[in-house]
């Protein structure tokens, strides 16, 4: 199953707000991951669970380093208005201070790092919109798992964001280490995820 675009104006508007509104009131599928990139309100179906042991093996290990007073998430919804998007990673790390209480969504700047799992329905949002969008926002790192890659699954880690563009500080294959820089200074173990 494929994602499903939404492409109906908001109410109130083609504004950043009319688009939030409809992306909270409109009855959406339970389950499905429902985000606005590029200002287009996008429905994927539930992730399979080859997607969800891979963001949970990166989760456990971010615990083993991350602040106290810094949280990862996995259904967080983080704002990026100056690139119409909505977008929910498949984890990301915010200092809780960071993370208001009343809120759908946290401003994409303070997200420390976010991390996408491409799935076959949707992976080109993760591998253009969303990298786009996450260098716009300033995120210092954004570590893009994509076992859907063409030829072998492949691990692309970017950073130090600037002009609304990343620089790539690794591609490696699955079964390579992967090094997070500071804050985290995390080697990741990819020899486990699984592949399609």
């Amino acid at each position: 199953m494929s994602a499903l675009t939404v492409q109906q104006a908001p109410r109130g508007g083609d504004s950043w707000e009319g688009l939030v509104r409809l992306w909270e009131e409109t009855d959406w599928p339970e389950g499905c991951k429902v985000e606005i990139i590029e200002g287009i309100v996008t429905v994927a179906p539930p992730l399979v669970n080859d997607h969800n042991l891979i963001a949970e093996s990166v989760q456990r290990c971010l615990y083993t380093v991350i602040p106290d007073d810094w949280d990862v998430f996995q259904t967080l919804n983080v704002a990026v208005p100056s690139r119409s998007g909505l977008y929910v990673p498949d984890l990301v790390v915010v200092p809780r201070e960071d993370v208001p209480g009343g809120e759908n969504f946290v401003p994409a700047a303070a997200a420390e790092l976010v991390v996408e799992v491409t799935s076959k329905s949707n992976a080109v949002n993760d591998r253009v919109s969303k990298l786009k969008g996450y260098a716009a926002a300033g995120i210092p790192l954004y570590l893009l798992i994509d076992p859907h890659t063409k030829g072998s699954p492949t691990i692309y880690l970017y950073g130090e964001p600037s002009g609304g563009q990343y620089r790539l500080l690794h591609e490696g294959k699955f079964g390579e280490a992967v090094h997070l820089p500071e804050p985290f200074d995390l080697v990741l173990d990819t020899f486990g995820y699984p592949r399609p």
